[in-house]
């Protein structure tokens, strides 16, 4: 009910922002009061300690930022969270049953009508801020929900691709001095699509491939070597930090 609550509060104001531009504050005030309806009902203001609180918001509202960013090619959403949700359905079905089958069904099922429209050269929609936002909220609720019942962080690596473009972005643009809050395009996607000349499509199946090729590494970790779960997690960071950060050399 919580979630629910909170999912139609972020669709509708980002519904809203796609159609008029509202104040910033509008915005931020509507998004921490979703976040926190998640939390109250998954019951994080009594299970983490103080100081981890406000982590918890700084991962939220990071996750959603950086999906609304990443949403700027044909298929980037969809298909990185297809991804990322047939990953967690995997994880809930054999490993640890965090949710129900179908609180990740309806979200998948989703994902593949809007790729039949938006996986295309020209596509016919679009997911907006409503699309974009929408999705990033449900999944960060699902991750929340693994972490808290295998009592482990390292699935945050389901994200790790959008997680580390985002970050060694803004690395990059305050490295040029610029203004992070302003309109850019240095995103690597964007130097592929825009600078490369790669085709829409092929950004948006190469960052879900990379992305499913670590899913799948840290669920065969997790299952079969668990005591080097973290070596692979700092090893995956390493390397898409490394390869990222190639950027800096031409820009």
């Amino acid at each position: 009910m919580y979630f629910l609550i909170g999912l139609t509060l972020i669709c509708g104001v980002s519904f809203w922002d796609d159609i008029v531009s509202l104040p910033n504050r509008v915005r931020i005030v509507v998004h921490f009061l979703s976040i926190s309806l998640v939390f109250y009902g998954l019951g994080l203001f009594t299970l983490l300690p103080v100081w981890m609180i406000p982590v918890a918001y700084i991962f939220f509202v990071g996750v959603m930022n950086a999906y609304n960013f990443m949403d700027g090619v044909n298929g980037m959403t969809g298909l990185y969270s297809l991804v990322i949700l047939a990953a967690l359905q995997y994880v809930n079905c054999r490993i640890i049953a965090f949710t129900p089958p179908d609180f990740i069904n309806y979200v998948l099922i989703a994902c593949i009508v809007f790729l039949f429209f938006n996986f295309r050269r020209r596509a016919k929609c679009f997911a907006g801020d409503v699309g974009s936002l929408g999705i990033a909220f449900w999944i960060v609720t699902l991750l929340l929900q693994l972490m808290l019942k295998s009592h482990s962080i390292v699935w945050i690596l389901f994200l790790s691709v959008y997680g580390v473009d985002t970050v060694c972005t803004i690395l990059h643009r305050l490295y040029l001095k610029q203004n992070i809050f302003e309109a850019h395009r240095l995103h690597f996607y964007q130097i592929l699509s825009n600078e490369k000349g790669v085709s829409h499509l092929k950004v948006s199946s190469l960052y879900a491939f990379i992305q499913g090729i670590i899913c799948s590494g840290i669920i065969f970790v997790y299952q079969q070597i668990p005591q080097y779960k973290w070596f692979f997690f700092l090893g995956v960071i390493l390397t898409l930090s490394g390869i990222y950060l190639i950027k800096f050399k031409k820009h």
